[in-house]
């Protein structure tokens, strides 16, 4: 117990280690007043293809000028129609003006606007729509918050009037269009909120038209600005069903030749719909309700090309790559979990024959199919690395995208596949599962270090259109980590002594807590904090036993501890630049947390409901206990035999299902966590099953007896019989004669034939069987706690003990 308690302080101190050396992101410091008027102009349904040196030679001379990126228009409606990217806008949050769906074309803006005086306006039905989104919606949003954190509003169009109305209706200055001269207007007010038409359709040359007619009305707009403004232009919202980014630009002091970006999305170039009403406020240094606007304040970033036109490449490219990854990375989770519950029903005929064959004189299943079920497994398993690492190559610019992809991340597969069939550990036991958490570990966590490039817009990483995340890891990263990292660090641990056995799954393990947990790399604190408790329960019970109340102890103060340092550090960051932990922890403090736990739970409902990895999480846990978990699945034999591993793999449950219930994602973290190690365990089970067969040949002692054997009047005569001469004193009895009562025993032992219950079949195709015999006669005569009973050395079936 003092060596336990040793290692779990060792994983307390060594991750707390960690955190504190890299979760401390360097503070950005509150926005300070760089402006005295903001101007936001919406073209709703303008994407970055639709700018171009000739069709908007304004919006292409303030973009040359000023900073650009990407814009999610993602409201609380999908997809998000113009009434709720204005809703939104207005809100500081996800909005949306009723819960209608939409069958193909969004409509207009079609709001009634009453106008009472010749000075502002009013609208009826705000006061309704206020209600709807803080009843029916999860957000809390409340239109009109942003008016309501000024004195003074001006809007132009009818967009614009539903932006800036307050909560009760009231529009402070209005015009239905902007005037030839608005110079006047727009001095009038601290903001102002311009409606530039609409850009729809998949004609280009209409496209063409309506860009053309929203840039001369933003050439009016800024030859008219105020001194020291800000003005914004944004694509607010989408035209149909098809969910597109869209163009954002800014001009004025302090974004000169950058990159938008903001603290909700991490990422240099993209910014939310969201974001804007927060950027509005810095900007005129004006505190904004904390509790009621979700986006965070903008700001510009260093390192945008030069040349515009190769600027306004980056972000029209992801936009065609976010729009294409939405369809492949539906079919694709669809094709894995129809290709792995396949997979599962064929396999459960080979368990059952595998452990019959280790009882009964039946023969084996050809070892042919064997290995090509191993293949498959193999392929099963490195199925999302193989097609994270696709994503590499730009297929979405290609005419048949899906296509492109597909035969890409097969190649991927292959290789991968190749590669871990003909290493040299593959001719162990624990061999693939080995090899397969390690490469699966290694390409996320490649991938985290460089910036996540792969897994933005990704078809196994995450989609700037949902607006969840835009940096960092994402929810099939994280079981995919989650995984690899746990089942790495198992089979490096069973390889080692039974006293290292903790401090090696804490050495690994505490390397991905810090590479998910970390704002330079994953910048997930609660997948951190879900695999903290998934390696505090591996390294409890790595060295054998079962899960005491001691060890679970010590297990719960690990995962306090590191959680405790993430909630502290991240405290201690701007409200702005705080994570999910400290949101949370800031909401239960100032009693809105109750909001937060609904926005999570509604999350968890939908996941569940909407992701073929809910499916495969599912299909998992039928296989595991219907299948591997019975006497004749081979499951409880491997973990008896290796406890190591079903330490690993339990802790890899816990921080599954951790990760997906606070994350917000249901059983998506599980399963993409199982479609790495079912396959794995089934292909462990299978061959600790097929190594059930082994035989251990008794040691042979030469025999004592003389050779050649003695004449045949000087043996033992038949029971019964008379003797008529006894033996010569001088010649030695045989050894074996008398215990084995007959001759049997002087045949030469180079020609004595084994029984049939001492035979050897054939290792295992490219396996070592020797080499198997002492690894696992180690592991069985370590005396771990919980082995003793199930543990055997390959090589000796307990069921039939060799003569």
């Amino acid at each position: 117990m003092p060596r336990r308690i040793a290692a779990l302080l060792l994983a307390v101190a060594m991750l707390a280690t960690g955190v504190a050396a890299l979760v401390q992101h360097p503070a950005a410091g509150t926005p300070k007043r760089t402006v005295d008027y903001v101007v936001i102009a919406g073209v709703a349904g303008l994407r970055w293809e639709d700018v171009d040196e000739k069709t908007t030679p304004t919006l292409w001379r303030m973009a040359e000028r000023g900073s650009i990126g990407s814009l999610s228009v993602r409201s609380a409606a999908a997809p998000t129609c113009p009434v709720d990217g204005w809703l939104t806008l207005g809100a500081g949050n996800y909005a949306a003006r009723d819960g209608l769906p939409v069958t193909d074309a969004c409509p207009g803006v079609n709001v009634p606007i009453e106008r009472p005086d010749r000075i502002g306006a009013y609208l009826p039905d705000q006061r309704a729509t206020v209600r709807y989104n803080q009843e029916k919606q999860r957000w809390g949003a409340v239109p009109g918050a942003l008016a309501e954190s000024v004195r003074c509003t001006v809007a132009v169009g009818p967009g614009a009037a539903v932006a800036a109305a307050r909560p009760f209706g009231r529009v402070d200055r209005y015009e239905p269009t902007l005037p030839a001269e608005p110079r006047d207007l727009l001095a009038s007010c601290v903001l102002s909120i311009v409606d530039l038409g609409t850009v729809a359709g998949d004609d280009p040359a209409v496209r063409a038209a309506a860009a053309r007619r929203a840039d001369a009305a933003l050439a009016r707009l800024l030859a008219a600005r105020p001194e020291r403004s800000l003005v914004m232009v944004a694509g607010v919202s989408d035209t149909d069903q098809a969910s597109r980014l869209h163009v954002a630009v800014a001009d004025g002091p302090g974004w000169e030749r950058g990159w938008v970006t903001s603290a909700s999305t991490g990422r240099a170039g993209y910014l939310q719909l969201v974001d804007l009403a927060p950027t509005a406020l810095a900007a005129l240094g004006r505190p904004g309700p904390e509790r009621l606007l979700i986006g965070k304040a903008a700001t510009a970033a260093e390192g945008r090309p030069h040349d515009l036109a190769a600027a306004i490449a980056a972000p029209a490219d992801a936009d065609q790559e976010a729009r294409a990854q939405r369809h492949v990375a539906t079919w694709f989770f669809a094709l894995l979990a129809g290709f792995q519950l396949a997979l599962a029903v064929a396999v459960v005929p080979l368990l059952r024959r595998a452990r019959r064959h280790g009882a009964t004189a039946e023969r084996p299943t050809p070892r042919r199919v064997i290995a090509a079920v191993e293949i498959l497994l193999l392929a099963a398993a490195l199925a999302i690395p193989a097609a994270l690492v696709a994503d590499a190559v730009p297929w979405w610019r290609t005419g048949h995208a899906g296509g492109v992809f597909g035969a890409v991340m097969l190649l991927a597969l292959g290789l991968a596949t190749a590669v871990v069939r003909f290493a040299g550990p593959y001719r162990t036991t624990l061999g693939p599962m080995g090899l397969v958490a390690a490469v699966a570990a290694v390409v996320v966590g490649a991938d985290v270090l460089t910036g996540a490039r792969l897994q933005l817009n990704g078809v196994a990483g995450y989609s700037a259109l949902e607006g969840g995340r835009y940096a960092g890891i994402g929810t099939v990263g994280l079981g995919v980590t989650i995984a690899g990292t746990l089942l790495a660090a198992g089979c490096l641990a069973q390889r080692i002594r039974r006293s290292w056995r903790p401090a090696v799954i804490v050495a690994v393990g505490g390397a991905g807590v810090i590479v998910v947990g970390s704002p330079y790399l994953g910048a997930d604190p609660v997948g951190a904090i879900a695999l903290t408790a998934g390696v505090s329960i591996a390294a409890a019970i790595s060295t054998g036993g079962w899960l005491t109340f001691a060890r679970f102890a010590w297990a719960t103060i690990a995962g306090l501890a590191v959680t405790a340092a993430f909630a502290a550090l991240d405290l201690q960051r701007p409200a702005a630049e705080r994570g999910s932990l400290g949101r949370f922890l800031t909401a239960l403090a100032d009693g809105t947390g109750g909001l937060t736990v609904h926005r999570s739970g509604a999350a968890n409902v939908a996941a569940l409901v909407s992701s073929p990895l809910s499916l495969l999480a599912v299909v998992a846990a039928v296989l595991v206990w219907f299948a591997l978990l019975r006497p004749w699945g081979g499951l409880k034999r491997l973990f008896g035999i290796y406890p190591a591993v079903r330490a690993a793999m339990a802790g890899i449950a816990v921080a599954a299902l951790i990760g997906g219930v606070l994350g917000g994602s249901a059983l998506n973290v599980a399963g993409a966590a199982a479609a790495l190690v079912v396959p794995m365990a089934t292909l462990s089970a299978l061959r600790v099953l097929d190594h059930a067969t082994d035989r251990t040949h008794p040691p042979l002692v030469p025999p004592e007896i003389p050779w050649p054997p003695a004449p045949a009047d000087e043996r033992r005569p038949e029971p019964g019989a008379p003797v008529d001469t006894p033996a010569p004193a001088d010649t030695p009895a045989p050894a074996d004669t008398a215990a084995s009562g007959g001759p049997a025993a002087a045949a030469p032992p180079t020609e004595t034939p084994a029984p049939a219950a001492t035979r050897t079949p054939a290792p295992h195709p490219g396996q070592d069987a020797p080499a198997r015999d002492r690894s696992d006669r180690a592991d069985a005569a370590a005396g771990n706690p919980g082995e003793s009973a199930t543990a055997e050395p390959k090589g000796v079936d307990v069921a039939a003990p060799a003569p």
